[in-house]
């Protein structure tokens, strides 16, 4: 297995700030760090790190502006992951930094980032955070979030109109080599399938237990996989036809629950 990346330590006490940060399903003892090492192991060896991944699993700060990443991700929401890259890559072409895309004019920034879908909110929630940013730092600059702990992050992000709790987790995992656990789609149709989160929990308090449950040291390597595995699994992703390596991943869910049926 290749050398986990190091973590920046946490400078605060208690695992998060605030009501909001509680675990909402207290009593809901799934999952265990034993569980989260299985599955992180089996699912490793079934699809490894993804490249484009990976480059993010090192102990070095992420190459990628801070910036970058926030704007990167919010092109990322309800669409696929190619129509955000050629969104993003397109929003980068049509404006040289910036700055253009404060000033500009927000049908421009909509026709830019149109492959992305969902053009007119997506440019209305990033000129929105460049023109919070500018009046609040008074430049167009997200590099001062590394020196920042995550509740610190989570609070300072959450000052920004139309970024979510997804987005920020995004941020801290990629971008700023932080232990956090973004819960998208298919992490959370998956995590409610092996019961790691309760029935009725929704995404936000699946986040929120998530984070709670699964050992920091495992968050990035485990989210990256259930993230692969949601995409390419056609079982999980609700397609027709189920492959050896979804066969693989029920039978080690079948075991998982079976080793955890008697702890819920």
């Amino acid at each position: 297995m290749e050398k986990k990346r190091k973590r920046k330590q946490r400078q605060v006490v208690a695992r998060g700030v605030g009501e909001n940060a509680k675990d909402p399903f207290p009593s809901h003892s799934r999952p265990t760090r034993e569980e989260c090492e299985t599955l992180r192991d089996t699912l490793l060896a079934i699809h490894g790190i993804p490249p484009d991944l990976a480059k993010y699993r090192q102990a070095q700060p992420s190459p990628e502006p801070v910036l970058d990443g926030l704007v990167r991700t919010v092109l990322s929401q309800n669409t696929t992951e190619p129509n955000s890259l050629r969104a993003f890559a397109s929003l980068k072409s049509s404006f040289p930094t910036w700055e253009h895309v404060l000033a500009a004019d927000s049908n421009d920034v909509q026709n830019a980032i149109r492959c992305g879908g969902l053009a007119p909110t997506k440019a209305s929630c990033i000129q929105n955070v460049l023109r919070s940013l500018r009046e609040r730092r008074g430049h167009l600059c997200l590099e001062y979030l590394r020196q920042m702990s995550v509740d610190q992050v989570k609070a300072e992000l959450s000052l920004f109109k139309g970024i979510g709790p997804k987005t920020v987790a995004c941020v801290l995992m990629f971008n700023l080599q932080q232990d956090d656990f973004p819960v998208d789609t298919h992490i959370f149709e998956i995590a409610k399938t092996i019961g790691w989160v309760p029935a009725v929990a929704d995404r936000n308090k699946s986040y929120l237990h998530l984070n709670q449950r699964i050992p920091n040291e495992l968050k990035f390597d485990l989210n990256c996989l259930l993230y692969t595995h949601g995409k390419l699994c056609r079982k999980c992703s609700g397609k027709k036809d189920v492959g050896v390596t979804q066969i693989k991943f029920m039978n080690q869910m079948s075991i998982l629950l079976k080793i955890s049926q008697d702890e819920c």
